[in-house]
C-alpha cells in the first residue's frame, strides 16, 4: 500500500508540478505584459523564440518564426485600434520568409507608432520584422542580421556569383534555374525592404539600405550591432527599458544542457571592495 502511495506521488510531482509551473510562469508573464502596456499605453506583443524541451522523454526543438506566429501577431494587430501603439519584443534566430514578411506587413501598415524592441538578437527574418518598425529599440550589446535571401543551404547573391563566374557550357541545368530563383528573390527581397523603410526615410535612402542588406553584403549570420546599424542609417537607438529585460526572464531558456553561466544574480554598480574591515 505504501509503495502504491509513493507511486501516485512520483507520477503527480513528474505530471502536475511541471503544469503547475507553466500555469504560474504564463500568469506572470501576462502580469508584465500588462504592466508594461499600462507604462507605454500600447498592445505589447512577443515574439520570443528558445530552444525547448518536447515530449516525455525531454526531446529538443528550436524555435523558429512560422506560420503559427504569423497568424498569432496579425490576429493580435487585428485586435489593436488604430490609435494604440504596438510595441513587439523581438528575439529570434529568424525563420520561414512568408510568415516574417507577413508580419512586416501587417506590422507597417499599422496606423499608430510600432516600435521593435531587440534585447538580444533578431537575424534574418526577426531583421525584416524590425525594419517594419518606426523606431527599433536595441540593447547596446543586441545584434541584427543581413535579409538576403537563402536558396535551399546556400545565399543567393553566392549562387549568381558562382554561375556568373563561370561560361554556361560548364554550369548545369539545376544550377541555372537556382540562379534564376535567386536573382528573383534578391529582386523581391529588396523592393519589400525599400516599401518597408520608404515611409521613415527618403527614397533614395531606402534603395541603398535596402541594397546593402539583401545583396549578399556579409554572410548570412553577420552580426550587425547597433553602432553599425545606426551607422548604416537605420532608426535605431539603445534606450532599453528595464520592464523588456525583466519579461525576457520570463521566457527561460530549457534547463536541460542549458550553457554552464553562473553569476550573483544582483546589480554591480561598481568595483567590488578589497578592502578589509
Amino acid at each position: 500500500m505504501f509503495g502504491v502511495d509513493i507511486f501516485w506521488i512520483l507520477m503527480l510531482f513528474f505530471f502536475v508540478f511541471p503544469m503547475l509551473k507553466q500555469w504560474n510562469l504564463e500568469r506572470m508573464r501576462v502580469a508584465a505584459l500588462r504592466t508594461l502596456e499600462k507604462k507605454r499605453g500600447s498592445r505589447v506583443i512577443t515574439l520570443i523564440h528558445r530552444q525547448e524541451t518536447v515530449g516525455f522523454f525531454g526531446m529538443f526543438a528550436r524555435n523558429f518564426i512560422n506560420i503559427e506566429d504569423s497568424e498569432e501577431i496579425l490576429r493580435a494587430i487585428r485586435m489593436t485600434s488604430e490609435d494604440t501603439p504596438i510595441d513587439l519584443i523581438v528575439h529570434t534566430p529568424g525563420g520561414l520568409l512568408l510568415a516574417a514578411e507577413q508580419i512586416a506587413a501587417a506590422l507597417n501598415k499599422h496606423p499608430a507608432k510600432v516600435t521593435v524592441f531587440v534585447p538580444h538578437y533578431a537575424m534574418s527574418g526577426g531583421t525584416l520584422i524590425a525594419l517594419a518598425a518606426d523606431e527599433i529599440v536595441m540593447d547596446k550589446h543586441a545584434v541584427l542580421g543581413p535579409v538576403d535571401p537563402q536558396i535551399g543551404q546556400f545565399p543567393a547573391a553566392s549562387i549568381i556569383k558562382a554561375v556568373e563566374e563561370k561560361p554556361i557550357s560548364e554550369v548545369d541545368d539545376q544550377t541555372l534555374i537556382l540562379a534564376d530563383i535567386s536573382r528573383k528573390a534578391m529582386v523581391q527581397t529588396k523592393q519589400f525592404v525599400k516599401d518597408l523603410l520608404i515611409d521613415n526615410i527618403s527614397e533614395e535612402e531606402a534603395e541603398r539600405i535596402a541594397t546593402v542588406l539583401t545583396q549578399g553584403t556579409w554572410t548570412h549570420d553577420y552580426p550587425i550591432s547597433s553602432e553599425e546599424a545606426v551607422k548604416l542609417g537605420l532608426f535605431v537607438n539603445t534606450d532599453m527599458p528595464d520592464e523588456i529585460r525583466e519579461i525576457m526572464q520570463l521566457y527561460p531558456q530549457s534547463a536541460q544542457r542549458r550553457p554552464s553561466v553562473h553569476y550573483v544574480p544582483a546589480p554591480y554598480y561598481g568595483a567590488p571592495s578589497n578592502k578589509k574591515d
